[in-house]
């Protein structure tokens, strides 16, 4: 090895060393699924499907479909929670319908919410009925800062997957 390779070669990896400190950093450790993926599968088997979305590897779950059937829960947050510990998964999030955030149903999002520990409550799109009313736009966003006032109050952000 000549001088000017050796000197490019100890350059390159103390600057490398310097910054590896960036990968660690930014490694993802926690892979999660949109449980939405597997909604066929959940509806049928909701404690074996999320034991074999476990078993796979995944660590974190967001749950979709599930607040679609306010306020029926099956099975309830309590039990889905207990199955999602049994199986070592967590529920950072979940999508709700927007039927999910007026005033009669959102207090119960939000209890379920913070059952699963949700850290999270994200809102996928505004039912298309509501923005084809002539204030459908402003009552949207309306039942938006509601949601948001109400969720922060119960430390859970609000937040909205899509832009409207």
């Amino acid at each position: 090895m000549d001088r000017r390779t050796f000197i490019a070669t100890t350059s390159a990896a103390a600057l490398a060393s310097r910054f590896s400190w960036a990968a660690d950093e930014r490694r993802i450790h926690r892979i999660g699924l949109e449980l939405y993926t597997v909604r066929d599968a959940l509806s049928k088997e909701f404690e074996g499907t999320l034991a074999k979305v476990a078993k796979i590897g995944y660590k974190e779950v967001e749950f979709a479909q599930f607040f679609a059937h306010l306020p029926d829960f099956n099975p309830s947050p309590k039990r889905a929670r207990e199955i999602l510990d049994a199986n070592g998964l967590t529920a950072p999030s979940c999508h709700v319908p927007y039927s999910a955030i007026s005033p009669e149903n959102l207090s119960k999002v939000v209890e379920a919410s913070q059952v699963f520990g949700h850290k999270y409550i994200v809102n996928p799109s505004i039912d298309r009925e509501v923005l084809q009313q002539p204030d459908g736009w402003k009552r949207a966003a309306e039942a938006f800062n509601r949601a948001g006032e109400t969720t922060m109050k119960a430390g859970i952000h609000f937040a909205l997957s899509q832009p409207c």
